[in-house]
């Protein structure tokens, strides 16, 4: 499968954010998939490091108004580049391109992509597939959502939306093994 991992640019090397992404990317490879980033720094650039180093094929999908803004380039992980010119097609790129995509902690981009997935898949304007948010903070922010905006999502789209406390059970999870805690909705 094709894999979209979605997460903050902040983390560096050395932290242990971007030690998870980087695990994340490495038992993503090990499994077999595809490793989809938005191709630039922080989880995106450990995600590639991961996969790459293990062997799997990383894909960046990369966009001209990120390199304008941030002043960056794709990541020496990057395989394959997939250049957009804007920030709504690279967003489309990343989720139209997978079959599956996971959520590490971000900010406000990473909530963006969460979201777009998600609602695209609940009016069916995408497949549905597997959507794993990593980390209480992902699981505390949304349950927070959907309690203080009571009735607005029904159980059956809540349902389109998974958790997980580590990286390691987001590939169980990926790869069809059932999680061994309670953090799955």
């Amino acid at each position: 499968m094709n894999v979209t991992v979605f997460g903050g640019a902040n983390p560096l090397p050395g932290t242990p954010a971007y030690a998870e992404a980087e695990l994340l990317g490495r038992l993503l490879a090990q499994s077999g998939h595809t490793v989809l980033t938005g191709g630039y720094i922080g989880t995106m650039e450990a995600a590639s490091k991961g996969a790459a180093e293990a062997g799997g094929h990383v894909i960046g999908v990369t966009c001209a108004e990120i390199e304008t803004w941030r002043g960056v380039k794709a990541n020496p992980w990057v395989k394959e580049e997939w250049r957009c010119q804007t920030l709504d097609e690279r967003l489309l790129r990343l989720l139209d391109g997978c079959q599956a995509a996971i959520a590490l902690p971000g900010g406000v981009g990473t909530l963006v992509e969460i979201a777009l997935l998600w609602n695209r898949m609940l009016i069916q304007a995408a497949p549905t597939r597997p959507l794993i948010l990593v980390g209480a903070g992902w699981q505390k922010t949304i349950q927070t959502f959907l309690e203080t905006h009571d009735g607005y999502v029904t159980e059956a789209h809540q349902r389109l939306v998974q958790f997980t406390a580590n990286v390691e059970e987001a590939i169980n999870l990926l790869n069809g093994k059932k999680p061994d805690h309670k953090g799955t909705k």
